[in-house]
């Protein structure tokens, strides 16, 4: 009885063990760039487009880039027509994860894209990012 036990303990162990295996394993194949590869690109602003995936909250306690068209992961797929094809892309995360995932999606979709980019790491490697503030509310009109 203890052997039966233990041969469906080891079974149910090794079945969810290979659950999350394809997870795991699901890594992107998009370059990850470093800051001076960033800058080459940023330097001609003409024929580059940055598509960064965070939250908005990311992106102003953060920082990023001046120009930048901002498209949350699980949104980017119903977005795709919406991205111009003209420019490459660097898509942006705060570590390239997420801008791994979305490179994939992106290049899979037929856009052309440099590669991957953490917005902390670009800043740890010595870049500047901007520090963007969120617009202050709206004051209520009719508050008398």
């Amino acid at each position: 009885m203890k052997k039966l036990i233990l041969t469906i303990l080891f079974a149910a162990t090794f079945a969810f063990g290979q659950a999350d295996a394809p997870k795991q394993a699901r890594k992107s194949q998009a370059k990850v760039l470093t800051r001076v590869e960033i800058d080459d690109l940023l330097s001609k602003p003409d024929q580059v487009l940055i598509v960064d995936v965070r939250r908005p909250d990311e992106v102003t306690s953060i920082g990023g880039f001046p120009v930048y068209l901002s498209i949350q992961i699980g949104d980017l797929e119903k977005s795709l027509p919406f991205i111009p094809k003209d420019r490459t892309i660097i898509a942006l995360s705060n570590h390239a994860a997420r801008g791994g995932r979305a490179a994939d999606i992106l290049t899979k979709a037929g856009f052309k894209v440099a590669g991957a980019a953490g917005a902390e790491d670009y800043e740890a490697q010595g870049g500047t990012l901007v520090k963007l503030a969120p617009p202050p509310p709206k004051a209520d009109a009719k508050k008398d």
